[in-house]
């Protein structure tokens, strides 16, 4: 009975390791990143490098990229500035409507579906109901959770198709949207909103 005493009093006096060994937690399996493409737009103001989710919102980056690769937007313009604030807005480019450069309209990729949100920087396509998106778009400056889809709202609450964001260049999209409009040209709310001159897009490719 002594024997046991002694051995139990000597067991306590021991750190804990010495009992019983660390069991190393599982080293949790990172998540992949969701596949990427990054794209250059170089302007007559400099490179703006975006970085476009191919996997998360196929769809719409799969639409851009088709514009870029068949050269549908080398030598287009930023030809619209909508500043509400300083750093805060967005600025428009685009095929505007020209024939030659169109590409069919494509299936609308909602923020709910996708997750890419209007976050600053965000590339986004421009359209007017549901699934009429083609070759217009606008990056945002700041953060405009307003243009995401929002189910609570009523009628078209579907938002704009967020399909990438800007990586390196926010310099120059600062400066587009400080850029000079002309105050007569432009309809309805977009008025005074035309930038004056244009911004040329010398071209736009893939970057490896």
């Amino acid at each position: 009975m002594t024997f046991r005493r002694t051995l139990l009093a000597a067991a306590l006096l021991l750190p804990l390791p010495a009992l019983a060994q660390d069991v190393p937690a599982p080293t949790p399996t990172p998540t992949p990143k969701p596949a990427t493409q990054k794209v250059a737009i170089d302007t007559s103001f400099g490179r703006i490098v975006l970085e476009l989710e191919t996997e998360r919102a196929p769809i719409t980056a799969r639409n851009f990229l088709r514009y870029a690769d068949q050269k549908r937007l080398d030598g287009i313009a930023f030809y619209r500035t909508v500043k509400v604030a300083d750093k805060f807005g967005f600025i428009q480019f685009g095929i505007d409507n020209d024939p030659k450069r169109i590409l069919p309209p494509i299936k609308h990729e909602p923020t709910t579906q996708t997750g890419v949100k209007h976050v600053n920087g965000a590339i986004s396509t421009a359209r007017l109901a549901p699934g009429t998106a083609r070759g217009e778009f606008t990056i945002s400056v700041g953060d405009q959770p307003s243009l995401d889809a929002d189910p609570s709202k009523p009628g078209d609450n579907l938002g704009y198709a967020a399909f990438g964001k800007v990586i390196d260049g926010m310099e120059v999209v600062w400066k587009i949207l400080d850029a000079p409009t002309s105050p007569t040209a432009g309809e309805g709310v977009m008025k005074g909103q035309m930038l004056s001159p244009r911004i040329r897009i010398l071209k736009v490719s893939r970057i490896p």
